[in-house]
């Protein structure tokens, strides 16, 4: 009994690490690994998983990479994407948060900040290594993607800066040149 479980465990660590290795690097014109994260709103914490797969198609999707919930630089990113929101949602896109938080963290935050989008929940980091936007320090670094509706990556900002708004006008313009 002991020996199997012993066995399952080391098994069970290496299939962990062998999932969540970065493989090469994203392009655009990639297609973007799909995925499948816990996630909530301010309104609530979501019931079933969310995919990529089940929005590709149907909106530009921007993948919003951040570190952490409740902290001053992601604060800042995430109420720039809610202010810009309106404006976004004119543009078809649809802004996805991705951190390694609970959703219950999620939840509270989206509340206290009033976030008009989901935020999803890659608690294992495994989202993150996907897309090269994990950092050595623990943490989701902070980067964006976005796909566009023929569900390929159209646009990537892998050094994403909240000390202004000229990342944010990278990403509008890069969207509205998507449309």
């Amino acid at each position: 009994m002991c020996k199997n479980l012993f066995f399952a465990l080391i098994f069970g660590l290496l299939s962990q690490t062998v999932y969540s290795q970065p493989g090469k690097p994203l392009s655009v014109g990639d297609s973007p690994p799909d995925f499948s994260l816990p996630f909530a709103t301010k309104d609530s914490v979501g019931d079933g998983p969310y995919t990529l797969t089940g929005v590709i198609g149907k909106k530009i999707i921007v993948l919003a990479f951040y570190p952490a919930d409740w902290s001053g630089g992601c604060t800042k990113e995430m109420c720039t994407m809610r202010d810009n929101f309106g404006d976004l949602a004119k543009l078809n896109a649809l802004v996805l948060g991705i951190s390694g938080d609970y959703e219950y963290s999620h939840h509270e935050w989206a509340k206290y900040h009033s976030l008009p989008f989901p935020l999803l929940s890659d608690h294992l980091h495994a989202v993150a290594k996907q897309y090269g936007s994990y950092g050595e320090n623990g943490f989701n670094r902070r980067t964006v993607y976005v796909i566009d509706t023929r569900g390929k990556i159209a646009y990537i900002d892998l050094e994403y800066k909240t000390r202004d708004q000229s990342s944010f006008l990278k990403l509008a313009e890069a969207i509205h040149k998507i449309q």
